[in-house]
């Protein structure tokens, strides 16, 4: 999606294979970052959120995928290194069941009336995307990674909010965005997504 677009929400991933991370929509005047019909349905605020996963690979016999009314949403903090910033996408299970979560989080930086900035993140390549089993009140991460926009040269903004969208989900959650001027345009712009692991990436 190029700068300026509206961003409706953050279209999910469920598996490995290689694509868009995000699929922006018209803009939406209210602020909330998602569409009418496919608005968040929790907010949650920066900061990493606590717990580990109980364990990644496997579903529990009990456990379906984690729907976007059973989740919250944190982003961590940056962890640079090599020119690369670096923030764990966090996902905690909220509700009373196990769930598993797998794949690629959607995710687009929108401003603060809901507008996207910059081109939908790319999926990283060559990663393998397993189950990741949440218990209660546990977490798995993903990693979103942009090089360091004083070295790439890159136009920057700074978002309000990081849309998600967990995978397979349609409804997406919004992130309070904390970690400064993300690239827009520009050589080195691109902004990249790994798959879900197990914990909070901490």
């Amino acid at each position: 999606m190029s700068p300026g677009s509206g961003a409706g929400r953050a279209a999910p991933a469920t598996d490995g294979s290689a694509g868009s991370a995000g699929s922006g929509t018209a803009s939406v005047p209210d602020g909330t970052g998602a569409s009418p019909t496919s608005r968040a349905t929790g907010t949650a605020t920066g900061g990493a959120a606590t717990g580990a996963s109980t364990g990644g690979g496997t579903t529990a016999a009990s456990g379906t995928r984690c729907h976007t009314s059973e989740l919250t949403a944190s982003v961590g903090g940056n962890d640079p290194g090599a020119g690369q910033e670096n923030f764990p996408i966090v996902l905690t299970n909220t509700s009373g069941r196990t769930c598993t979560v797998r794949g690629y989080p959607g995710a687009a930086f929108v401003d603060a009336s809901g507008t996207q900035l910059g081109p939908d993140p790319q999926r990283e390549p060559g990663t393998t995307a397993t189950t990741v089993t949440l218990g209660p009140g546990r977490s798995a991460w993903a990693g979103l990674t942009f090089s360091s926009p004083d070295i790439s040269g890159a136009r920057t903004a700074t978002p309000a909010w990081l849309v998600v969208t967990p995978p397979d989900e349609k409804d997406s959650l919004k992130v309070a965005w904390k970690g400064g001027p993300v690239p827009v345009s520009g050589n080195s712009s691109a902004v990249r997504l790994n798959v879900f692991s197990a914990g909070t990436g901490a």
